[in-house]
């Protein structure tokens, strides 16, 4: 019988991570000041340890892993590989369907993956405390674990919609020892300016952003950083693990190529995390065709323009060169909550204008069916960010079951939904809305851009 679950030795986990920045065709763009001129990497001291700056401005394709990182990575990786038989019978379908699975560590997401790293080379640097911001909570509960093992300090500034919608991932950041409170707060002036303006705003991640650099960069002792869960390029390196792990496992079972790569995007971790290493593929000339998913309430990539543009609601971040719905978005309040972010990963986004990436969008209603059906089909319950990938994965299968071609599809199982059950019980008694931003509100949204710097759209022409 063929393997439906692979798995690795631990003396298999990859040593290094892999810096797409290596090998993108057309380098990005640099991050922008306020007065729209390239910033300076010692600029983001405020914001960042000096070890973590040093990643994000590399080019370097291969950047070692810390033995003591890998030594608490060892906890839940490598993470197996498995094989969605099951939803392949149903679909019957010819296609061979293997997903990542990241749902194993303890947070039960991909997002320790980052958290651990960064929290280790703060604690490296000095620094005592941090504070960031989380969507549906599984990167602040991610941190909070990862800030609990290295001794420091968490502070989570939580979107006000996920606040509410999930309570049980406040609970997990507490017992981590982390402090998680609604943004937008009454404990910054970012978040005092937007209650003052919207009281009843569900909030966003780029208003949680700016609350969670605020505190941070005003701390006089110095002994504050921000952490970031997604769209910087460091943070993309460290999820690469997976699919680096990925191609290993595939080599196991003799699997040679894959034609299809899958994953949910919300800043763009995740799914970068399981892609990268293929994208460097395809780069040398491998035909594999590579989906970012996400959703219609929240089209950043699909309707977004590619420009530069701030990650926060306060503009305290640097500019960067992204595909972005305008940094004053706020998108509907939808349960993926991870995906309800306004810009773009900048490496994720280049590789979308070089045409190495094809971005898609689906409504939640048609993410939660295909979440049931995995449901049904595989057993596990997926996350509402982790739907919009499971969805992309049953097209595609559909798709070669027409075309009677005998494709590998691999898709980033990203997270459980086990603290995600009352959207399924919306969708279950049909009280599910359907989002999807309109062309007036897409409208409005990219009026808080429109006298920022211009991105130029650089590209080689070769995809």
């Amino acid at each position: 019988m063929e393997e439906t679950k692979i798995y690795l030795s631990e003396k298999d986990i990859p040593k290094q991570w892999y810096n797409l920045a290596a090998d993108l065709p057309t380098p990005l763009q640099p991050p922008l000041g306020p007065d729209g001129k390239p910033i300076s990497p010692n600029m983001l001291e405020a914001v960042f340890p000096a070890n973590l700056i040093e990643q994000e401005v590399s080019t370097k394709r291969w950047i070692d892993i810390p033995k003591e990182v890998i030594e608490i990575l060892y906890r839940w990786r490598p993470s197996p590989l498995r094989r969605a038989r099951y939803l392949e019978q149903y679909l019957k379908t010819p296609a061979r369907i293997y997903y990542k699975d990241e749902s194993l560590s303890p947070p039960g997401s991909h997002k320790p993956n980052t958290a651990v790293p960064q929290a280790w080379y703060n604690k490296q640097f000095g620094i005592k405390k941090l504070t960031t911001e989380t969507g549906a909570g599984q990167w602040g509960s991610a941190l909070a674990f990862a800030t609990n093992l290295m001794g420091l300090e968490c502070k989570v500034f939580m979107v006000r919609i996920s606040f509410d919608q999930k309570p049980l991932r406040k609970i997990m950041m507490k017992l981590w020892g982390a402090t998680c409170v609604a943004s937008p707060s009454s404990e910054t002036k970012a978040g005092r300016d937007i209650l003052a303006k919207t009281p009843d705003t569900p909030g966003s991640l780029g208003i949680a952003i700016a609350e969670a650099v605020e505190e941070a960069v005003l701390d006089k002792s110095g002994k504050t950083r921000y952490s970031l869960g997604s769209v910087l390029n460091h943070v993309l390196l460290h999820q690469t693990i997976i699919g680096l792990e990925a191609k290993k496992q595939l080599a196991k079972v003799g699997e040679k190529k894959v034609d299809v790569i899958i994953g949910c995007a919300g800043g763009g971790s995740n799914f970068a995390g399981l892609s990268f290493p293929f994208v460097c593929d395809k780069i040398h000339g491998k035909k594999i065709e590579i989906y970012p998913v996400e959703p219609t309430g929240c089209p950043t990539m699909t309707r977004g323009p590619f420009t530069y543009d701030f990650g926060d609601v306060a503009c305290q971040t640097p500019l960067l060169a992204m595909h972005t719905l305008g940094h004053g978005f706020v998108p509907a309040p939808i349960h993926a909550g991870g995906l309800r972010y306004h810009g773009m990963a900048p490496l994720v986004s280049q590789a979308i204008v070089e045409g190495l990436l094809t971005p898609r969008a689906y409504n939640q209603i048609k993410c939660y069916e295909s979440a049931v059906l995995w449901a049904r089909t595989e057993g596990s319950v997926c996350a509402p960010e982790t739907s919009h990938a499971i969805a992309c994965v049953i097209e595609e299968a559909l798709k070669a079951k027409k075309e009677g071609k005998k494709k590998v599809i691999l898709f980033n199982y990203s997270g459980h939904g086990i603290m995600d059950l009352g959207g399924y019980d919306k969708y279950l008694s049909g009280q599910l809305q359907d989002y999807s931003m309109s062309e007036q509100e897409l409208k409005e949204s990219l009026e808080s851009i429109k006298n920022l710097p211009k991105a130029p759209v650089k590209k080689t022409g070769k995809w």
